[in-house]
């Protein structure tokens, strides 16, 4: 089967050099984890490259078979686990790297805010220069042993020495987690906890000054006063065909959670609805994560593909029922 190399280029929000991938017989899977069926974007790269685009919720495919990873990760975890793996990425989403795998997200192989426009036919001399690139970084190459140092030389030879060494060599390592540590969490604190906290506040502000939460609360308010509305609203989120795709950045539950909150707190409603209303609005969290945390955890294909409609019929079930044991658990709150 003949194949066409692509280009996939950064939007105008976007980060990443742009990729250049052509389909192999033995990489010819473009894998669409988007919880809403075949993206747009890997149905135009399928297109283009006469890649076989494969919805990533409903089927399983082993890494070796993939071409490139369309996800719609706002910056927490699918964002980085594809990038770990050295699987091209191609995210909706503008964003660059963030998350706890920031590190591993480079300019060469990850790419976002990307739509359909931004799929083009590739330039063949550029398709060119990128295979030979990719067949230069793939051929094994053989390293001259290098000379052993001499604190190697001392350890070797135990003694004294040889446990001095090793002491010297635990401490600094015990040294440099903690520092390594130390640099992940601010970082992770920087690019995620503060630029949350800043959302939440501005759109705090927001509601209140506009007077949408007052519209909000009145309308919400019969359904969230009454047990049977919350049952309700916590088995729709829950429905598999809607979760994953309310899962990524969870916008409805941030901002309901808001404004329930902002409510509650000026004594608008009854702090006996909280839980309850939290159980609710959070049937769907995770839902979009089920396929990426089964296969980070390195399960077996058959595990994934059973484990991803079990899990989301599985919510189905637990939402509602956890929004009725916080309901009667909610009065112990008075």
């Amino acid at each position: 089967m003949s194949y066409t190399s692509i280009k996939v280029s950064k939007g105008s929000s976007g980060w990443g050099n742009g990729l250049v991938l052509t389909p192999t017989e033995d990489r010819h899977i473009v894998l669409s984890v988007t919880g809403g069926g075949i993206h747009p974007v890997a149905a135009k790269m399928a297109e283009l490259s006469g890649a076989e685009a494969v919805d990533g919720f409903s089927n399983t495919i082993p890494d070796e078979q993939v071409m490139a990873v369309v996800i719609n990760c706002g910056g927490t975890a699918r964002v980085g686990i594809y990038p770990k793996k050295g699987l091209p990425t191609v995210d909706i989403f503008p964003g660059g790297p963030t998350g706890p795998l920031a590190k591993y997200i480079k300019p060469d192989i990850f790419v976002s805010d990307v739509s359909p426009e931004r799929i083009t036919i590739a330039d063949p001399a550029a398709a060119g220069a990128q295979a030979a690139s990719d067949t230069s970084t793939t051929m094994p190459t053989e390293t001259p042993p290098t000379p052993k140092t001499v604190s190697q030389q001392q350890a070797e030879k135990g003694g004294f020495m040889g446990f001095v060494v090793k002491f010297g060599n635990g401490i600094g390592y015990f040294i440099n987690s903690l520092l390594s540590s130390g640099r992940q969490a601010l970082e992770i604190i920087l690019q995620t906890v503060i630029p949350f906290m800043a959302y939440v506040a501005l759109l705090i502000g927001i509601v209140n000054y506009t007077g949408i939460s007052k519209w909000l609360a009145k309308t919400v308010t019969p359904l969230a006063s009454n047990p049977l509305g919350l049952l309700l609203l916590g088995f729709i989120v829950a429905i598999p065909l809607l979760s994953p795709i309310l899962g990524p950045g969870a916008a409805i539950a941030q901002v309901i959670g808001v404004l329930m909150g902002t409510q509650i707190g000026q004594g608008a409603l009854p702090v006996q609805y909280a839980l309850p209303t939290l159980f609710a609005i959070d049937g769907q969290v995770g839902c979009d994560f089920v396929p990426v945390g089964l296969s980070l955890g390195e399960a077996k294909p058959e595990t994934v593909s059973v484990g991803v409609s079990a899990v989301l019929f599985t919510r189905l079930v637990t939402s509602p029922l956890a929004v009725a044991l916080a309901y009667l658990a909610s009065f112990l709150l008075v």
